[in-house]
């Protein structure tokens, strides 16, 4: 019993470094993940880069995998497949996304001081920002 508690410990610990993060992911066989810790299901495959206003209408309009109630993340969502562990772009774990692109991708989130900008994250640094809605950047859909 004693050696499973010090093992439990070392997994929390882990975790609270973000390092346990990749082992929450289950590649569900069908181009989707599943995060195991938040619950989330993700959509593996890449877009082109749209504006905000599209990314929001494609997400909400995606019918894939046998769903149909498919969303663009909220800015805490989407910062959560950061790999804080990786060393080089592109800072998401590109075992279960691996066409995943080095670059910006918009959430859903409005940035509340300018309502013409919305919050990405940029998977070529993981890096978190706020940027106009008209430009383009890619997409990465959530259930």
């Amino acid at each position: 019993m004693k050696g499973f508690l010090v093992f439990f410990g070392f997994l929390l610990a882990l975790d609270a470094f973000g390092l346990a993060s990749a082992a929450s992911f289950v590649d569900n066989g069908d181009q989707t993940v599943s995060d195991l810790q938040s619950g989330l299901t993700w959509d593996q495959r890449e877009t082109t880069a749209m504006t905000w206003t599209a990314a929001l209408s494609y997400c909400e309009n995606l019918s894939f995998a046998g769903q149909t109630d498919w969303r663009l993340p909220n800015r805490n969502e989407l910062e959560s497949l950061v790999d804080d562990t990786k060393t080089s772009s592109p800072t998401i774990n590109t075992t279960y996304f691996p066409s995943a692109v080095s670059n910006f991708y918009w959430s859903s989130t409005t940035y509340a001081l300018v309502s013409a900008n919305a919050w990405s994250v940029d998977f070529g640094v993981g890096n978190v920002g706020n940027y106009s809605k008209t430009v383009n950047y890619y997409v990465r859909c959530v259930r």
